[in-house]
């Protein structure tokens, strides 16, 4: 039953995908110009990018956003755990969350680059942000709804708070966790773009806006179809971690 529910989502990702070039190849015969090539010929220019070229500026892309979701991720998970388990620490706090979190994180961009330069860790930082706030008003609610009779249960069976945590705190974070990155992921790679125009020599942004300034078309929509390769592939590691680690809720 798995498997064959497995082969119909494999289907209709393939069917959409065909479609969607379909449509692609419908507006290249409409428009007749050299801004919009074929689907062919973009799947040509990408079978003949340089290897090493394309694993590099993949692997500094990848390299930024998992640095990135992973900061966001131990200080989001601290923030939230806190604040979900403490009253106090929640009456503190949730001022400042949500003073900041409506802030639109892009627009922090040339501030953030002033203060850490134009290197890695401006990049990261906003990739950080992006997904910071939202993470630790996801973990401080998914805390928060764990009933407590739920703590009791495992008090009354001699369970420590280390075993509270790791039995109960923790799925019901990773729960949220997961549902929030999926969400955030489409953003944190758009932030991941700007990022790569300034002051770098790699990362798929610089890429695809190098391509562009060639007037490139054919490879600058083959840097576009690799970068969307790279979030549906991080897209679907969270789909596996949650298949994983949630396997209660499947």
């Amino acid at each position: 039953m798995v498997k064959k529910r497995k082969l119909h989502q494999v289907f209709r990702l393939l069917l959409v995908f065909f479609c969607m070039n379909v449509v692609w190849y419908i507006a290249y015969l409409l428009m007749n110009h050299p801004i919009l090539p074929s689907p062919l010929v973009v799947y040509q220019a990408m079978g003949e990018l340089g290897g090493r070229d394309l694993a590099l500026n993949v692997g500094y892309s990848l390299m930024r956003i998992l640095a990135g979701v992973l900061l966001a991720l131990l200080i989001g998970l601290m923030i939230g755990l806190l604040m979900g388990r403490s009253a106090t620490w929640n009456k503190l706090l949730d001022p400042v969350v949500y003073l900041t979190y409506p802030v639109p994180k892009i627009a922090l961009l040339p501030v953030v680059m002033l203060f850490f330069g134009l290197g890695e860790t401006s990049k990261i930082l906003m990739i950080m942000l992006i997904l910071l706030f939202q993470i630790i008003i996801s973990v401080r609610d998914g805390v928060k709804s764990i009933p407590d009779n739920t703590y009791d249960v495992l008090t009354s069976l001699g369970a420590g708070s280390a075993q509270k945590f790791w039995n109960v705190t923790l799925p019901g974070a990773l729960s949220v966790i997961l549902s929030t990155i999926r969400i955030s992921l489409g953003t944190a790679i758009s932030v991941l773009f700007f990022t790569e125009i300034y002051g770098t020599d790699h990362g798929m942004g610089f890429f695809i806006m190098d391509a562009w300034l060639r007037l490139d078309y054919p490879e600058m929509y083959a840097g576009i179809m690799l970068f969307s390769l790279v979030g549906f592939v991080l897209f679907l590691l969270v789909d596996l971690l949650d298949y994983k680690f949630m396997k209660w809720r499947n």
